[in-house]
């Protein structure tokens, strides 16, 4: 049987989700913990919808795992229970047939969260200080260069074999007093590039550089040093969309599918 389990976690003392030989991670923990309270020998691997780096938290998370003679509701309780209190299970469902946590995924959306006045420090684990007062405006207008699909090879850190082809949907900031949240929603996303998006946001909200060299960022097809890279401490995976259950199986044959094109 397929389940679908919807978490959140605070990514603070993870070194990501990937399990990683000797490092504490967020799969690590769910996978070991999942054979603990089943009794398996070997733990079920997870599929996830997002592999968030170090550091980064989530909301809004989902991942798969395939179980045999696995009651949902008793492995919620008992996953509620026996987890460290840094990860939440909000549920486990069955999932349909042709549901992948990763693949049948249509969107994700994050938010980074920017504190440009007095830091709170009963948010300094998920909220980035900056020294200077941003000019949301012009982190907008730059903003507009980059939406829509791109090969964002200047905002990624390359792997082998994969895409940087992505689909850009939303790349939004506001302001709420010295707090600024800035929502990116993409159908998916390479590794860095939410962060790296971010130091392009904050370099022309600084005032160092025009709206218009977010695009010239882009342009180059390599990256730009520079382009900060932002502390993963302020951002959260808040979101992940699927599609109506008979089109899942669609969506994971278009998402297996590379891009190599725009």
């Amino acid at each position: 049987m397929r389940l679908r389990i919807d978490l959140a976690y605070d990514g603070a003392r993870f070194h990501g989700w990937a399990s990683q030989p000797g490092l504490r991670t967020v799969q690590g923990e769910i996978e070991s913990t999942i054979a603990t309270v089943l009794r398996l020998d070997v733990a079920p691997p997870l599929t996830v919808a997002g592999r968030t780096d170090s550091g980064v938290h989530a909301r809004g998370q989902v991942a798969h795992v395939d179980l045999e003679d696995t009651e949902p509701a008793t492995l919620e309780r008992r996953l509620q229970r026996a987890l460290p209190d840094d990860i939440s299970i909000r549920r486990v469902t069955p999932a349909p047939p042709d549901f992948d946590a990763r693949f049948s995924a249509i969107e994700r959306r994050y938010v980074y969260r920017i504190c440009d006045g007095v830091p709170d420090p009963l948010t300094r684990r998920s909220v980035v200080a900056v020294r200077r007062a941003m000019d949301v405006g012009a982190m907008n207008a730059a903003a507009d260069h980059l939406l829509g699909e791109h090969d964002f090879a200047s905002f990624c850190k390359r792997r082998d074999g994969a895409t940087t082809i992505r689909t850009l949907l939303e790349l939004s900031t506001v302001r709420h007093g010295d707090r600024l949240e800035t929502t990116v929603r993409a159908d998916a996303f390479c590794h860095s590039m939410v962060r790296a998006l971010m130091g392009t946001l904050v370099a022309v909200g600084e005032g160092r550089y025009e709206p218009a060299w977010a695009g010239e960022i882009l342009a180059g097809f390599a990256r730009d040093p520079r382009v900060k890279v932002m502390p993963a401490h302020g951002l959260t995976l808040e979101e992940v969309v699927y599609p109506p259950d008979h089109l899942l199986a669609a969506r994971v044959e278009q998402a297996r599918r590379r891009r190599d094109e725009p």
